[in-house]
């Protein structure tokens, strides 16, 4: 540990005001990177989740060693915890198209909070060591993110009469080394009879190239098939889209 922070371990007046101002610092430092790039949580709310964390453990500590009170000093914190899950959801955002936004600042806010606990009871150095990592992690880290080659998940829309048609598509799958990773099937009856759609959710097995023209031809023609449609979906940095 660095002897330095001795003197700012208790639980005194200037102890106090330092954590304060310490906690104030590395969420205000998380935040600033979030407002620049306009995030849903910015410099102020960061602020405010660490010097909360910080005060909530804190409390902790003074309960036990000020008041004598027979308590878990880490109970407050567990609390803390759960409750950031909670304001890490508002931050979680789904749009139109599929794509879920807020995942990397709902994290940052979750970590900001553990930091305040940590500076609340005096680890300084675990706080110091998770803000420069936290920061590496959302500004230099985000583009090489964006540069890592991601496999698409593909969605196959399907019309068709009869079941074997189904069969076949999946079998055509599976031996193309694509994993069914879920599957939507309802029914509905028009002038010709009953016709079912089929929602087919495929992943690539590790190390299979598909041939997207090729899938969706052979789809295409498989007897029994209505109509189809087949969309590629890539992840990216968190978010979700067509391709």
């Amino acid at each position: 540990m660095i002897t330095i922070f001795d003197k700012v371990r208790d639980v005194d007046f200037i102890s106090v005001f330092v954590r304060m101002v310490f906690a104030f610092t590395c969420g205000g430092v998380i935040g600033l990177e979030r407002s620049y790039k306009n995030r849903p949580a910015g410099f102020r709310t960061h602020i405010l989740v660490c010097i909360g964390a910080t005060i909530a453990s804190m409390t902790g500590v003074f309960l036990y060693l000020e008041q004598n009170i027979p308590t878990d000093v880490s109970r407050i914190g567990a609390q803390v915890v759960s409750g950031l899950g909670f304001i890490g959801a508002g931050t979680i955002i789904v749009t139109k198209k599929p794509k879920v936004k807020g995942l990397t600042t709902a994290a940052g806010l979750w970590a900001t909070g553990i930091i305040g606990l940590a500076i609340g009871a005096g680890f300084y150095e675990g706080a110091i060591i998770a803000t420069a990592l936290i920061l590496i992690t959302e500004t230099g880290f985000f583009r090489f993110g964006r540069r890592i080659k991601h496999e698409p998940e593909y969605v196959i829309y399907l019309s068709y009469h009869h079941k074997p048609a189904l069969d076949s598509v999946l079998r055509y799958c599976k031996d193309h080394k694509m994993a069914i990773t879920n599957l939507q099937v309802e029914g509905t009856n028009d002038s010709e009879g009953s016709i079912y759609s089929a929602k087919i959710f495929l992943h690539p097995r590790s190390g299979a190239i598909v041939d997207k023209e090729k899938l969706i031809e052979s789809v295409k023609n498989t007897k029994g098939v209505k109509e189809s449609k087949i969309e590629a979906r890539v992840y990216l940095a968190g978010l979700k889209g067509l391709k």
